[in-house]
């Protein structure tokens, strides 16, 4: 068996083992045994679900597309022009630490309570990070790599493709690995105002009806989008950065 598969199975059974543990030390009808919430997640399947899945797994697709298309020519752009980089660095530490979650009201108060604004919230979770690490890399690519395209009459767009890309690519699929955990986050919040539809909404409406199993497979379904994206990060990483390998 691939080691990432046993990696991962093995992750699983221990998750589901510790949450079975507390569901039988604890005893409460508000920690659903993992048993019973996989035995109803037939029937939490055959109902209208799949609509809250497919809207948080569209906003969430949405809001990293439109992070890495911003995100990577504002990092290439501060990295090739010292000028610009040094007027916007200032802003760009000061930005970068400051909880998203806090920009909500305001985002909301901007673009309302739409999909405008929970697809911004991504963005903006994303957004910062993938900028430091497209600049970072950038400028940590080693001079002579330069000179050596220079020296056979190489532009610019043959050493974007040459130099410039494959050092950036790893740096940006492990900023949006470490990101897309937080980014889901931010969605689920997001999902519980102004909307009937994702699985933040889906998950506080069970809460509120105190149907704990449909609740539970909620989670785990969100989960799995978080994991889904994860993985396939992973995975595009293995297949196009090689030479990291």
């Amino acid at each position: 068996m691939n080691k990432r598969l046993q990696t991962i199975l093995f992750g699983f059974l221990a998750f589901n083992l510790l949450w079975w543990l507390l569901a039988v030390f604890i005893q409460s009808d508000a920690l659903v045994s993992p048993l019973t919430v996989y035995k109803a997640m037939g029937s939490i399947l055959q109902s209208n679900i799949w609509e809250h899945i497919t809207a948080s797994f569209v906003r969430v697709v949405e809001g990293i597309l439109l992070a890495v298309l911003t995100g990577v020519p504002a990092g290439l752009l501060l990295a090739d022009y010292p000028k610009i980089n040094k007027i916007c660095s200032p802003l760009l530490y000061f930005i970068y630490p400051v909880p998203k979650l806090a920009l909500l009201p305001v985002v909301m108060l901007l673009l309302g309570i739409g999909e405008s604004a929970k697809i911004v919230m991504i963005v903006l979770i994303l957004v910062f990070q993938i900028i430091v690490a497209a600049r970072d890399a950038v400028l940590h690519i080693p001079h002579e790599d330069f000179h050596v395209l220079i020296s056979l009459g190489a532009g610019k767009k043959q050493m974007l493709r040459w130099i410039i890309l494959p050092a950036i690519l790893p740096e940006m699929l492990t900023s949006l690995r470490v990101t897309v955990g937080t980014a889901i986050s931010v969605l689920f919040f997001t999902e519980t105002f102004g909307t009937d539809k994702g699985m933040g909404f889906y998950i506080v409406d069970a809460w509120m009806r105190l149907a704990y199993t449909q609740m539970y497979a909620a989670i785990l379904l969100l989960s799995l989008i978080g994991f889904i994206l994860f993985f396939t990060i992973d995975i595009i990483e293995e297949k196009i950065c090689k030479w990291k390998y």
